[in-house]
């Protein structure tokens, strides 16, 4: 997998979300689903327990751009 690059934003989501690194990890790792967006942007949706995880990231050559992460309740 590529180097994951956390913005400041996606880590300040990821706190007040309780979202740890290792759950973001698995949501791009291994994606229930993909979105893809016009603006190149990517979603990645992640079942984990009773959590609904959203990562939003821009792929670059070498590495992975973590824009966001939001726990969306089922």
């Amino acid at each position: 997998m590529k180097q994951i690059y956390l913005a400041r934003h996606a880590k300040r989501r990821m706190k007040w979300r309780g979202i740890p690194l290792t759950e973001v990890e698995e949501a791009l790792a291994y994606p229930d689903r993909i979105e893809y967006l016009s603006t190149g942007r990517k979603n990645a949706f992640k079942s984990i327990g009773e959590k609904l995880i959203r990562v939003s990231y821009i792929e670059e050559k070498d590495r992975i751009i973590v824009l966001s992460a939001v726990d969306k309740n089922k």
